[in-house]
């Protein structure tokens, strides 16, 4: 007998041979509500816990909350392994598939091992049982371990599970419950000794799971320019028409681990947030040696809605702010380094840190151009400084020339193509436009600050950074001054002139937060006063609940127009329309899938099976990265080489944004075409709308025409 069997056998066994009329009131209650008696035992808990007292602070007490806490974690985390698990494994429920099932509660669609009940039962019992021996008797401990017990076996009495998922469900449910408990005893004794960075790990372990289970289960879909990076993932070069390579190679590194998914590309975008965190609590330390401002600095930059963002969705700005960070600490230690009476074998170390500092601005350069604000800032604390001694020094020039020739891949792709970088980022400036003034993109810059970063952390930043100025007086000042104030101000005189994106100056923050982490939440609790404390926290705490709501914009009901998310949902479901389109279609020859807008073309690749190469047509839009692949004619031109007087039809399926109607060219294209309305909702506000149009017999597209850059 195979286990299989061994396993349908026992579940007929409890489904049927221990059938009785209590059980079968009983079993399906503790199925559905056996969540409930858990809670009368926790209160009793901590009652138990509160009558030690047996210190002032009740030391007793602080444990039995911990104990609820690590009980609850344990339970959030187990249920989310156990639904990964059910979609790995793909064992269908003996309700689906036995005969004879006496079924006393509904028959899930979803997968059976392991059993979610069993899990989430023993996760949050095992806590409950072992971290309340100090306080609580045995007799009553064992509760928790019966009540898991009971709920699993409701599974199988009332139809729904094999006895095996229970097994399943029990062994996760306590090994992630002893994972835990064995963490927090960890963190618990290693807080004695070194406080601020157990608490700095332990915050960002658990940010960082957070994230994990947001990627994988959060209501985000894939956003349009992720969606064209992991397009050029696929085709990986020196260069792009936009952008520096660095964010394609990162995607690449992560779809190969993980596959062609939204985890696998967003991946390293939890990875580099916590480094750069872990980055700033080094710099801050160092600059201040004051570990209480150190860890201030890393948790805020966690929980501000700009830079919170980038930990989840990986656009170019999540490695850039890491090699920002980075390099704002190699530049900090180079210049606190430099001494008149260095030993000489400290002297080529630094020397070392200097090419070091020029490979990470390189990097930095390689992944997005205003990079070079950093070089501006390098030589703007030169001048105001007691270090301009060293720009009479080989060094800084050598790190400006190795970050130039780490940056080279570009400029020797762009001098292959036409400089077509130059020509995009001066549209992107407004070069052309000269000397303008807009007070409405002044206002809408403003605002836009106002919202990524908040208000009372945007007005702290400002009046930190100036109190440290003109109090410090020395070189550690000037440095938070150099690499913001400029920065900030740039972007906010460059937004007279015109539109400038809300994250453009996003740089300038970092040193930002660095000094109101000093000036707010230094240790020496006599420097700052309690007021400056408060302050400080109203604003985290401000911060923090925009950034929940942005993950969670259904908490207020947000409307998407008023939602930035909104942008980064409703792909899969389009995907939904179009993915059976292109399978019937693929049934009877090639198929093309194009749009006139880059962003739709790159979402198309991603969600539709099988990921198929995709184009972006030219009817007058600016020039964008698929222009400088092959196009649908290059392609077309291939098939027909290839295969002869044998050529299959070429069909193609053309998504354009709103109700429109076929443009005359794609129209003159294919001999005949269908058109299909699509609307996408999202909480039951409509977010957009696509005409798709199923086009037969391509004969070939005329070559639009570069109009801008």
């Amino acid at each position: 007998m195979d286990l299989n069997a061994l396993d349908a056998k026992l579940f007929h066994l409890i489904n049927q041979g221990t059938a009785n009329a209590v059980f079968d009131v009983a079993m399906p209650f503790l199925s559905a509500k056996g969540y409930l008696l858990i809670v009368p035992y926790i209160f009793f808990i901590l009652w138990c816990a509160h009558q030690q007292k047996n210190d002032g602070r009740n030391a007793t007490l602080v444990l039995a909350l911990w104990t609820v806490s690590v009980s609850i974690c344990s339970f959030l985390l187990a249920d989310w392994m156990g639904n990964e698990l059910k979609h790995i494994l793909g064992r269908t429920r003996p309700c689906k598939v036995l005969e004879g099932v006496r079924l006393l509660v509904g028959c899930s669609n979803s997968f059976s091992m392991p059993s979610n009940h069993a899990t989430n039962s023993f996760a949050y019992a095992i806590p409950l049982f072992f971290m309340t021996r100090g306080y609580v008797r045995l007799r009553w401990r064992l509760y928790p371990l019966l009540l898991a017990g009971l709920v699993a076996y409701s599974r199988p009495y009332t139809g729904v599970h094999y006895p095996g998922d229970i097994a399943a469900g029990a062994v996760l449910g306590i090994s992630v419950a002893a994972l835990l408990m064995y963490l927090f005893s960890y963190a618990r004794s290693r807080f004695q000794s070194q406080p601020y960075t157990t608490l700095l790990y332990g915050g960002l372990f658990v940010i960082s799971v957070f994230r994990i289970f947001y990627i994988v289960n959060g209501p985000l879909d894939l956003g349009p320019d992720e969606a064209h990076y992991w397009e050029w993932s696929r085709h990986l070069d020196l260069s792009y028409y936009s952008k520096g390579p660095m964010i394609a190679y990162l995607i690449a590194i992560g779809t190969s681990i993980f596959g062609d998914t939204i985890f696998g590309i967003r991946f390293l975008a939890v990875v580099l947030s916590v480094l750069s965190s872990l980055i700033l609590f080094r710099l801050v330390t160092e600059m201040y040696k004051d570990e209480a401002a150190a860890l201030g600095a890393a948790l805020i930059f966690q929980v501000i809605p700009l830079f919170a963002a980038y930990g989840v969705v990986f656009s170019i700005d999540s490695p850039f702010m890491f090699f920002w960070i980075l390099s704002l600490y190699l530049f900090y230690m180079v210049v606190n380094s430099e001494d008149a009476g260095i030993r000489h074998d400290s002297a080529r170390q630094v020397f070392l840190q200097w090419i070091l500092l020029g490979v990470s601005v390189g990097f930095g350069m390689l992944t997005k151009y205003t990079m070079v604000f950093f070089l501006a800032g390098m030589f703007l604390f030169f001048i105001m400084s007691d270090r301009r001694y060293l720009l009479k020094t080989i060094k800084p020039y050598t790190a400006v020339l190795v970050s130039l020739i780490v940056f080279s891949p570009v400029i020797i792709w762009n001098q292959q193509h036409d400089w077509v970088t130059v020509r995009h980022t001066a549209g992107q400036a407004h070069i052309a436009e000269g000397v303008t003034l807009s007070l409405k993109s002044f206002g809408e810059f403003f605002g836009s600050q106002l919202g990524i970063v908040t208000p009372v952390i945007l007005v702290l930043i400002f009046y930190a950074l100036h109190r440290l100025y003109h109090s410090e007086k020395g070189y550690r000042s000037i440095y938070l001054f150099a690499f913001s104030i400029p920065i900030i101000a740039f972007f906010f005189l460059k937004s007279i002139q015109g539109k400038v994106q809300a994250n453009w100056a996003m740089t300038g923050y970092i040193t930002g937060i660095i000094a109101i982490a000093w000036y707010f939440l230094r240790q020496d609790d006599l420097a700052v006063p309690s007021k400056r404390k408060m302050l400080i926290g109203s604003g985290v705490t401000i911060a923090l609940l925009v950034t929940v709501v942005s993950h969670y914009p259904s908490l207020i009901n947000l409307p998407p127009k008023f939602d930035p998310s909104s942008r980064l949902r409703g792909w899969h479901e389009l995907r939904g329309e179009v993915s059976p389109i292109y399978k019937a279609l693929m049934e009877s020859g090639h198929v093309f899938v194009f749009s006139d807008r880059y962003q739709i073309s790159s979402e198309l690749a991603f969600y539709i099976d099988s990921h198929p190469k995709t184009y972006c047509i030219n009817l007058g839009r600016r020039m964008d990265q698929y222009d400088l692949w092959p196009s649908m004619n290059d392609e077309a031109e291939r098939l027909r080489r290839e295969s002869g007087a044998a050529t299959k039809p070429i069909n193609g399926i053309y998504v354009a944004l709103g109700d429109s109607e076929m443009p005359p060219a794609v129209a003159m294209a294919f001999d005949r075409f269908e058109k299909k309305v699509i609307k996408v909702y999202d909480r039951g506000y409509a977010l957009r709308v696509y005409s798709v149009f199923l086009c037969y017999n391509f004969k070939g597209l005329p070559a639009g025409v570069i109009e801008t850059y």
